[in-house]
């Protein structure tokens, strides 16, 4: 029994949102946890995820069935019910594993979504870190709104965010789409309050941890920390891409949805360096019937070769003989394994959504981008790409709120060509060396994540002897 305890370990219960945005950095996290000597268990709440999945690498991984997140971001019924399954599973989880795994749980690690779940840490003896997912400078204006320093909707055309000179003023454009002034009665109204409440108990959590990194969101970091403790440990995306200290770290891991690679490799190993536009708008995005001809023949006008994501729910929405006229030039596929295209050679621009895994994997291997957001975080994360780190261009609108064929192109061609284009390759290549530098040994995120596992481990010992 002696013999045991002497090899116990700290142990951290992680718990993402069952959204595969979110699931990532927080399998990434604790893949960084336990290459730092913890014991991390990770547990997802989803009947999607192959259940022969038990570890990955030195994470241990349960599953337990619930309906899949996606899709249901705007269902405050789907939310109430994961929230009841969470608080009547979780204590059954952390007795279990206490019992099976010989390292006792000390921490609750949990997306800052979940709030509430430091109520449930605190109420099993533990203590509470959240992992905000959104990038440093949309978790600062939902602050704001959350402190009433931002009106929704803004009485403004130009919001000024508290001490954000980096991003002041914002047009309300640039503004997440939540606060950009939506009508109360709206179906998505619960969903302004589900951002604004990762806020609600943001100065009593035991740490705060934030998908960035300090070199890259300065400005924000230091303000956000100026109202407490936080810790950039970012990016999150596998180690393989990045500084290559984790060994085998290649894919982030659980997947909700079927790989199917079509042959994008093998089709990008057959262009030139630099070459191919990559199309992919995340695995929420709808587009009308109009926007997707608009894209469809806006790529086809550019003159590039194109690989472009499109989701089986989507296919039917382009143009009746657009795949034979540009087939040519093109790859047409339902899913990507996007870092490896992001990562090859071919790939010269990125046009994205603009979603905060996106942006940050395409910051990470140096690919400008072509920044067409949607909804949620993306329209400010589109404001740092153009205005902040200069690694891409935004695509405008028209009157109806069309993106035409010709400004498509237009965008493509500015990033791929001329001097602007050579000015975003540039910048591009600098983020992709501080992001790498932030995460190898010694760098400010890796530091952060030491720290918090040395904490851990501290605290770990300290109850341990006290009870010898």
């Amino acid at each position: 029994m002696e013999k045991q305890e002497r090899k116990s370990k700290s142990h951290v219960l992680a718990l993402p949102i069952p959204a595969q945005g979110h699931i990532n950095p927080m399998m990434q996290f604790s893949k960084r946890l336990a290459s730092k000597g913890l014991h991390v268990t990770i547990v997802i709440f989803s009947s999607m995820v192959t259940k022969h999945t038990r570890r990955l690498g030195s994470v241990e991984v349960v599953t337990v069935d619930f309906v899949s997140y996606e899709g249901k971001l705007s269902s405050d019924d789907y939310l109430k019910q994961f929230r009841a399954a969470v608080t009547r599973k979780l204590p059954e989880l952390v007795a279990e594993l206490n019992n099976s795994s010989g390292h006792p749980i000390s921490c609750l690690l949990y997306d800052s979504h979940l709030p509430w779940l430091l109520d449930t840490a605190r109420q099993l003896g533990l203590t509470g870190a959240s992992l905000f997912t959104q990038s440093c400078a949309v978790d600062n204006v939902y602050y704001n709104v959350h402190e009433m320093q931002l009106k929704i909707p803004p009485e403004k055309l130009l919001v000024t965010v508290s001490r954000l000179p980096a991003l002041s003023p914002l047009e309300i454009t640039d503004l997440p789409s939540f606060v950009q002034g939506m009508d109360s009665e709206s179906e998505y109204s619960f969903l302004l309050n589900h951002v604004v409440g990762q806020f609600s108990n943001f100065r009593e959590a035991d740490w705060i941890f934030v998908n960035t990194f300090s070199t890259l969101e300065e400005e924000a970091v230091n303000w956000l920390a100026s109202q407490r403790s936080i810790k950039p440990i970012g990016p999150l995306i596998p180690s393989f891409y990045l500084d290559k200290q984790l060994e085998d770290d290649k894919e982030y891991g659980p997947s909700l949805f079927k790989p199917n690679p079509d042959g994008c490799n093998e089709w990008l190993d057959s262009k030139e360096t630099g070459s191919v536009v990559y199309v992919s708008f995340g695995s929420m995005a709808a587009l009308g019937d109009e926007q997707m001809a608009e894209i469809a023949w806006g790529l086809k006008r550019s003159d590039c070769c194109f690989l472009w994501v499109v989701r089986e729910s989507e296919r039917k929405k382009l143009p009746s003989n657009f795949v034979e006229e540009s087939s040519k030039k093109s790859l047409l596929v339902t899913w990507s394994p996007q870092l490896e295209v992001l990562a090859h050679k071919s790939v010269g621009c990125f046009m994205t959504h603009c979603g905060w895994n996106s942006t940050l994997e395409a910051l990470s291997l140096g690919v400008p981008m072509v920044a067409m957001p949607h909804w949620t975080d993306q329209p400010t994360n589109a404001k740092c790409i153009v205005d902040v780190w200069h690694v891409g261009v935004r695509v405008k609108a028209n009157e109806k709120g069309i993106v035409t064929k010709e400004e498509v192109e237009g965008c493509i061609r500015e990033v791929m060509e001329g001097e602007r284009g050579n000015k975003i390759r540039r910048n591009s290549e600098k983020w992709m060396k501080l992001a790498k530098t932030a995460v190898d040994e010694g760098g400010s995120s890796d530091k952060n994540i030491t720290e918090f596992a040395a904490e851990l481990a501290r605290q770990f010992h300290e109850t341990k002897d006290s009870k010898v």
